[in-house]
């Protein structure tokens, strides 16, 4: 049976999702790839045709401008990685993370992951929400109730989303040229 807990939390998400939708429609892989300013991260094919983010670790501060391919690519590496570990028992490393070389595939495939995520969400108990249990091998978040997790995971698909919305209405009010 669904808990209050669960519906709330796929409420937010779902809210959070909507907005994703609203900001995707129209996105191209022009836009994806546009660099709104020198030296942004994106997401570049390697030798063997995957595409790699730009990485660095510790981040510089502050972090580059970032293209809409490369917070794509963000959002599928959180959510893989916390669907592996709170879902599944583990998660492939962020290396093995690769974006999917279109706007078309990449929204696919988060909405793939969103469906996942909320599908899981909804086949836990409260006391499954309230265990740390599930997040005990998440890079972020070990240690802390899986409840607390999915709300930082709501907070930080609405962040993206915002950024996401942000460089698409630069890419289209770019000079042309």
């Amino acid at each position: 049976m669904t808990t209050l807990r669960a519906e709330l939390l796929t409420g937010q998400l779902d809210i959070a999702w909507a907005l994703f939708e609203h900001h995707s429609a129209g996105i191209d892989d022009a836009a994806c790839l546009w660099e709104p300013a020198p030296g942004a991260w994106t997401v570049r094919p390697d030798a063997e045709g995957r595409w790699r983010p730009d990485w660095q670790v510790p981040e510089p501060d502050p972090v580059p401008a970032l293209t809409i391919g490369w917070l794509t690519w963000h959002m599928d590496y959180w959510w893989t990685t916390t669907i592996g570990h709170c879902l599944h028992g583990g998660a492939p490393e962020r290396e093995e993370i690769t974006w999917p070389g279109g706007a078309e595939a990449a929204a696919e495939r988060l909405h793939g992951l969103k469906e996942e995520w909320r599908a899981g969400l909804l086949s836990l108990s409260d006391a499954e929400l309230d265990s740390a249990d599930r997040t005990a091998g998440l890079p972020w978040g070990a240690g802390r109730p899986l409840s607390a997790v999915a709300g930082w995971l709501n907070i930080e698909l609405a962040k993206n989303v915002a950024e996401i919305g942000m460089v698409h209405h630069l890419y289209r009010l770019r000079p042309s040229g």
